[in-house]
């Protein structure tokens, strides 16, 4: 009898040290991926062997024409290989530089940086969301296909039934000092700024929306200084309160600007953020409806 009470409490400890140690490995995944780099955390390489979440290949329609390169989805967006699309595109070079983790594409009308990781190319000095981010499959880069079609003067249609993505001929891409406005880079970068110093490049994108997104809403003044300066119902942005908005934006929020100028946005609903942890009111999120958080930012709209 002892005997067996001795093998029953035996078993027991087993057993309880077998579901602490899964405990303690969950805890460390968990732990670990809380670590990862996040989403605009583009300064980290991002490099996959296979794409994550993928629901398989896309069928490409290019004036009619089935592409033969390999296109795929990941993160619900139809990636292509930035080599083998630019050169069906009738690119005749596309160059690597593998200490940069940078490819250009060039020709005479043309001149396409992809960075691994980055989460934007340019385009004859513009600058086109790649939200998804650019990645890196077994050495071969791939780029958001319909980031890609933008430079090179393309629209993409979806075709959900069929599961392919049709693509036909558009306006060429003007140039960054065609498009741009000086001004509304200055002052959609110092608002930028002054507001997301520290957050994320996605954490930029996202105050820039709210501006652009106010711009366009009957609610708001129609530019984007009258945005930033509005007084009609109290300052709108606290850096306008205290002085910081006459700042020297850095690289990344000038970007940003340039980046939410081209299209990027969190959503075109955002109308309002708020840093919880320095806000002196809850009205927005007492009153408003919430879409996201990004980095310490909450956006509602």
């Amino acid at each position: 009898m002892k005997k067996s009470n001795y093998i029953h409490a035996t078993a027991k400890r087993l057993i309880s040290i077998a579901v602490s140690a899964a405990l303690c490995f969950c805890f460390s995944v968990s732990t670990f991926a809380g670590l990862a780099p996040s989403h605009g955390q583009s300064a980290y390489e991002r490099s996959v062997t296979e794409p994550r979440g993928s629901l398989g290949n896309v069928s490409v329609y290019v004036d009619g024409v089935k592409y033969g390169g390999k296109a795929f989805l990941h993160k619900s967006v139809t990636y292509v290989g930035i080599r083998e699309f630019s050169m069906h595109m009738g690119v005749s070079s596309v160059s690597w530089n593998g200490n940069a983790k940078t490819a250009t594409v060039s020709s005479d009308s043309l001149s396409v940086s992809a960075k691994n990781s980055a989460l934007y190319i340019t385009a004859n000095g513009r600058y086109l969301w790649a939200g998804s981010g650019i990645i890196i499959i077994n050495g071969t880069m791939f780029v958001p296909l319909r980031t890609l079609c933008k430079a090179f003067g393309y629209n993409v249609l979806w075709n959900s039934n069929e599961f392919a993505a049709y693509i036909t001929k558009g306006e060429a891409l003007k140039s960054g000092n065609s498009y741009y406005d000086n001004d509304s880079i200055y002052g959609l970068s110092r608002i930028i700024h002054a507001e997301a110093s520290g957050e994320s490049l996605l954490g930029k994108v996202a105050v820039g929306s709210v501006v652009l997104n106010r711009v366009a809403n009957k609610e708001f003044p129609n530019t984007i200084y009258s945005v930033i300066f509005d007084r009609k119902n109290g300052v709108q942005f606290t850096p306008v309160a205290n002085g910081a908005i006459n700042c020297t934006p850095s690289e990344d929020s000038i970007i940003a600007a340039k980046l939410c100028l081209d299209g990027a946005t969190i959503s075109n609903k955002a109308l309002f953020f708020v840093n919880e942890a320095l806000a002196q009111s809850s009205w927005v999120s007492d009153n408003r409806k919430f879409i996201v958080a990004v980095g310490n930012h909450k956006f509602y709209a």
